[in-house]
């Protein structure tokens, strides 16, 4: 099976590609190999590259510079998917594609699942909105994943800046009036890879929309608290400290509350991705090839 990764230098792309690569015949692309701002690009790469299913990981991710470069940002994040859609659909292909909790408004007292309303803040989350509602206009086999708060161990995310910011300062300033779920890009590549590991039949059948997420949930704040404390022990110990998002303003709105719930996730394939604060754990232990999916209670 010939399976096209897309964005394979990003964090979680990267992972996809090597997660992938016992899986089938992997083609991972970088801007550099496919450019999917580009329309034609992304329609003569699938007729070239002629998969068997396409695992989309290029996103245009830079939810405040979004605010300014809105065409570029709905080129990558909301065109792009619809042509692959469309491609994959015309080659009889399986799509898998990644989206975002920032399609919600942080309004909710409870997680959200996949029947809620949708109401995006910014750009960003209203480009990746539109992303979705492009694959699902072009009716292919398709899997779509909404993921939070994205990391990874190399790159450039909040993991990596506040251990870079805990061995420059004696004070980090977080805000901790934004609720939401960490996800280590490795955890999301497993299940991914155990899902194809099951056939595309049976992806086929389960097509649709689904949040997929640690389990727990936290603030910014208890999230940069429990990366440094994770630290080995320096001279000194920054200080984490709370503050208002009304404190740190940024160009694009967060939702304050953005919990994903992935349970019906974990009623259609069986597992639910470990809790937030383990999957932190093991990427910081640097053991990167345990295994990997909490068995679902039955």
């Amino acid at each position: 099976m010939r399976i096209l990764v897309t964005g394979a230098d990003g964090q979680l792309g990267y992972e996809l590609a090597r997660g992938l690569a016992g899986r089938g015949d992997v083609v991972a692309t970088s801007r550099r190999e496919l450019d999917v701002a580009d329309p034609d690009a992304i329609v003569a790469t699938m007729r070239d590259v002629a998969p068997a299913l396409v695992v989309n990981a290029a996103a245009y991710t830079a939810v405040d510079r979004a605010e300014a470069e809105p065409a570029l940002a709905a080129a990558i994040n909301a065109r792009a998917p619809g042509v692959l859609a469309e491609e994959a659909r015309r080659a009889g292909a399986v799509l898998i594609h990644y989206s975002t909790d920032y399609v919600f408004d942080g309004l909710a007292h409870a997680p959200y699942t996949e029947q809620d309303a949708t109401n995006p803040l910014g750009v960003y989350g209203a480009t990746k909105l539109a992303g979705e509602r492009a694959i699902a206009a072009a009716d292919a086999d398709a899997l779509v994943f909404r993921t939070s708060w994205v990391y990874a161990t190399r790159g450039r995310n909040f993991l990596l800046t506040m251990q870079k910011l805990a061995r420059e300062r004696d004070e980090l300033r977080v805000v901790a009036d934004q609720r939401g779920v960490p996800n280590w890009s490795r955890t999301l590549a497993r299940a991914t890879a155990t899902l194809v590991a099951r056939g595309l039949p049976h992806l086929r059948e389960r097509r649709g929309l689904y949040h997929l997420s640690s389990t727990g949930e936290t603030t910014w704040h208890a999230f940069a608290t429990a990366i440094v404390d994770a630290m080995p022990e320096p001279a000194r110990r920054p200080r984490v400290v709370p503050i208002t998002t009304a404190e740190y303003p940024t160009p694009a709105r967060r939702p304050p509350m953005s919990v994903l719930s992935a349970a019906r996730f974990g009623r259609t394939f069986g597992f639910m991705l470990p809790p937030w604060r383990d999957a932190l754990r093991e990427a910081l232990s640097g053991n990167g090839d345990r295994p990997r999916a909490e068995a679902m209670p039955r």
